[in-house]
């Protein structure tokens, strides 16, 4: 449930509909609003029915939430989330692109990685220390050296660092490198590893899972939202379905019910979702002109090379030219929603 406050109410009366809350056991949680302020209710459904919240002074009236998850659900923050990373904004008409290799191999890959993707647009610098990887010969990173390769890239050209967390023991130590922290497909419902990042300042970006549906997908950010971490932002990177052409099936139609269901920024991965570096360009356009919020792109200063995902990763010059054609539509997106906005 939702409390909508009226326009004109006091502070005092904000806090008494809170207390209210809290002396029936359950969580308030105050928002916002672009008139008014709101007071989300959290907890058990039952204890509900104690209050009489619409007699309250202040109070306008009261919404029922009939999604599973409540602090990720547009009825609770009928407003779209900004998460704000040292600065750079994601949500709300900040587009971003987030850029780099599948894995960290070497420092020197990694800083000519980081330059070319500064040089297309990038806020971002993307790339794996820890690598799960499904068979188990596989390359699996460099783990801590690959963290401090990350942060010395950082250093060199300013982006910010996004790389995967995969157990919650490992949490701490790539906090003090990355300055967000990427849950993977294969981990979207690792309840105990969602609940550690959400402990954590650190923004997160929640990719979906393998075969998960939106509403499972919103429920795993509601357990990291639920921890007090609010700073989530989604990423489809496609899903298993029989189509084998495609290493996965691209939902591009998620970013658009995602934005309907959901305040959060969410942001597309061509790269995984398609698995061929020939569609990253037309999906990436597609991303873009369906309304997310960002891209995050597999790039190789030599994909041939590439100790991970090589055929679906960038060169240097396909790469900076799909990005000057993204930013290009995003312009048109930003513009033409300003025009709709002002009519």
């Amino acid at each position: 449930m939702i409390v909508i406050m009226n326009p004109d109410a006091t502070c005092r009366e904000v806090k008494n509909v809170v207390d209210a809350i809290e002396n029936v056991g359950m969580e308030a949680k105050i928002m916002e609003g672009s008139k008014q302020k709101i007071v989300g209710l959290i907890g058990d459904k039952s204890n509900i029915n104690s209050l009489s919240l619409e007699a309250l002074p202040g109070v306008d009236h009261t919404v029922p939430i009939s999604k599973s998850y409540k602090l990720a659900s547009r009825e609770f923050h009928p407003q779209s989330s900004i998460v704000n990373i040292g600065g750079i904004k994601i949500g709300r008409g900040n587009f971003v692109i987030m850029a780099g290799p599948c894995a960290v191999e070497s420092l020197e890959q990694l800083l000519e990685s980081a330059k070319i993707a500064k040089a297309g647009g990038a806020q971002f610098l993307r790339g794996g220390a820890y690598k799960p990887r499904t068979s188990p010969y596989s390359f699996q990173g460099l783990k801590n050296e690959g963290l401090k390769y990350l942060a010395e890239a950082r250093n060199q050209t300013g982006l910010k660092v996004i790389t995967e967390v995969t157990e919650v023991e490992a949490v701490e130590t790539i906090s003090k490198y990355a300055d967000m922290l990427q849950v993977g497909a294969r981990n979207m419902q690792n309840f105990r590893l969602l609940k550690e990042v959400g402990q954590t300042n650190m923004p997160v970006l929640l990719k979906r899972g393998l075969s998960a549906t939106l509403e499972e997908w919103l429920n795993a950010a509601e357990y990291i939202m639920k921890e007090g971490n609010n700073n989530v932002v989604l990423c489809e990177r496609g899903i298993r379905t029989y189509e084998t052409y495609t290493r996965n099936t691209l939902d591009m139609s998620a970013v658009a019910a995602i934005k309907h269901l959901s305040h959060l920024p969410i942001i597309v991965d061509p790269s995984h979702g398609t698995g061929k570096w020939r569609m990253v360009k037309p999906m990436s356009f597609a991303a873009v002109a369906a309304g997310a919020d960002g891209l995050m792109i597999e790039m190789h200063p030599d994909p041939a090379k590439a100790l991970s995902d090589g055929q679906q990763s960038l060169t240097p010059e396909n790469y900076l030219e799909v990005t000057k054609g993204v930013y290009k539509i995003a312009n048109f997106m930003k513009q033409e929603k300003l025009t709709i906005t002002q009519l």
